[in-house]
């Protein structure tokens, strides 16, 4: 009974927040007619949402609303901007309000079908996460965070370096858009002007030579808000920037870039059980940020500098240290320019 109370009150706080999308001034009297709750209902429902940091304005006399229009998730909309033979293998598509983590609540599941896919997107994502433990900052409306499971028949070649080939399918999407000066930072950052634009983290369960499974997540910065940018530069964090900078406002519906996502996603996975990273290094090689740049790179307890001079054939990375040409690994070093 408890369960279904709780998806109870998650399904009326998605129909309210889809009701308050269009920015629009919305009376309490007219959102309880819809939901056919109580005026004291919305309040506590708005009160929640508040408490998942969306905020929500109140004007007496006029109602509520949301700071801006906002696209919300949904799945009906989702699956429609897909190919219907990619939307048969699609297994589930879990269209979230609130979530810790995406990759977490794809790993806790039961792995798809062999060549089949499991995606979760979140409009709130409480324990984003990147590489090497990092926190992955994702305000509300602010951007997509979507994870997909995966499984292949068996360990494909350079598995270790899907995190590069997962970058080509991020380019792609944004190629679609319209994005222009959209580069890769080696091993999992997608780049624009120097700035980051999306992370990938991958995690990846199963034995050698045997059926593998993949969760990747994906998050993509889309509308970040002011104060989240300078609160992060505050931070010392990596500067970064979002679509609606990219694009001068002109910014595909979210549900578009979602569906986009995941077609890509389910693209380069199918490239890559045949061919591993063979199939991506050229692309890879013509979109990198750092070619030929000075570089940082910290290996373990490790500091270095030199310059890199690209990625080998299986994706390590290549940088020139003192005339000698070294090779790292993704899972133990991270790389930054020095200006």
């Amino acid at each position: 009974m408890a369960t279904r109370s709780s998806e109870q009150s998650a399904a009326r706080q998605q129909g309210l927040l889809s009701m308050l999308a269009d920015g629009k001034f919305h009376s309490g009297e007219k959102l309880a007619a819809k939901l056919k709750v109580s005026r004291s209902a919305v309040w506590k429902l708005i009160r929640t949402l508040r408490l998942l940091g969306i905020e929500v304005q109140a004007v007496p006399k006029q109602g509520y609303r949301l700071p801006r229009p906002v696209d919300v998730y949904d799945a009906k909309t989702i699956l429609e901007g897909m190919p219907r033979a990619l939307r048969a293998r699609l297994e589930q598509l879990h269209v979230l309000l609130q979530v810790d983590s995406t990759n977490r609540f794809l790993s806790e599941r039961a792995a798809p079908e062999i060549d089949q896919a499991k995606v979760c997107v979140a409009e709130v994502q409480t324990m984003g996460k990147g590489r090497r433990g990092r926190t992955w900052v994702a305000p509300f409306g602010s951007g997509i965070c979507l994870s997909l499971s995966f499984k292949f028949a068996e360990s494909p070649p350079q598995l270790s370096a899907l995190g590069l080939g997962v970058g080509i399918a991020l380019l792609r999407v944004l190629d679609q858009f319209g994005a222009t000066e959209v580069g890769l930072k080696w091993p999992n950052d997608v780049v624009w002007r120097g700035r980051k634009l999306a992370g990938i983290l991958i995690e990846v369960a199963g034995e050698a030579g045997g059926p593998t499974r993949v969760v990747i997540g994906v998050g993509l910065n889309v509308h970040m808000p002011v104060p989240v940018r300078l609160a992060l530069a505050e931070q010392q964090a990596a500067l970064i920037a979002d679509l609606g900078e990219i694009l001068q406002g002109l910014l595909p519906d979210r549900n578009q870039l979602a569906a986009a996502l995941i077609e890509h996603l389910i693209a380069v996975l199918d490239e890559f059980a045949l061919r591993g990273f063979a199939a991506f290094v050229a692309e890879w090689r013509s979109r990198d940020a750092l070619a030929n740049a000075a570089v940082k790179v910290l290996a373990g307890n490790e500091t270095l500098q030199g310059t890199a001079l690209g990625v080998t054939d299986d994706g390590a990375l290549l940088v020139d240290v003192r005339g000698e040409r070294r090779q790292f690994f993704s899972a133990e070093v991270s790389l930054r320019a020095v200006k």
